[in-house]
């Protein structure tokens, strides 16, 4: 069984923001493989469904941002998932505008869900996407205030590219694909 978890804050008015392009990933996977967000658990809203014959759920954790640890702690534990065996997506200020990468660990560096996620389940060894969100121009903004704006149509742009190949990415680890394999193929681009 796989989980995959988008990171974001539910309200409408997050929406289109850079701190909910978690969110867009999964959704732009979940429609990819025919899933739909149907279930409330876990202080998430889930898609259950299968690629290849193994189950997968995917997550977007309702809890604000700050908070979404609690969420996949919940999850992991409720279905038993193993930590080679789930996803976090989430934005990354740090890479440029639409860059992907992926890792096996790592420290959750200045994101304030990741350092939720790794406080709360107590370890740093588990999968990651990170997609670039850059402040290019918007570099002397408050960086609280940059994450929470909206995404303009150009960037917009970018980042559908970008899902893309997240979606793409996140196929190939629910078809058993190595990690490692993903990373080479999709880190290089």
């Amino acid at each position: 069984m796989y989980l995959i978890v988008g990171l974001g804050n539910p309200d409408k008015v997050y929406q289109n923001t850079f701190h909910n392009v978690g969110f867009m990933a999964v959704d732009r996977f979940a429609e990819s493989i025919g899933a739909k967000f149907t279930k409330n658990e876990c202080k998430a809203v889930t898609a259950h469904t299968f690629v290849d014959g193994q189950k997968v759920i995917i997550a977007k954790p309702q809890t604000y941002m700050n908070l979404s640890g609690e969420s996949v702690l919940s999850l992991t534990a409720k279905y038993k998932i193993e930590q080679d065996a789930f996803f976090v997506v989430y934005d990354d200020v740090d890479l440029p505008l639409g860059a992907l990468r992926i890792r096996e660990s790592g420290s959750a560096g200045t994101h304030n869900g990741m350092r939720n996620i790794v406080n709360l389940i107590g370890t740093q060894q588990f999968n990651r996407m990170r997609i670039g969100i850059g402040r290019g121009a918007n570099a002397q903004m408050d960086l609280k205030d940059f994450v929470l704006s909206r995404v303009s149509d150009d960037d917009m742009q970018t980042l559908e590219k970008t899902f893309d190949g997240a979606s793409q990415a996140l196929k190939e680890f629910c078809q058993g694909q190595p990690v490692q394999k993903i990373m080479q193929k999709h880190n290089a681009k």
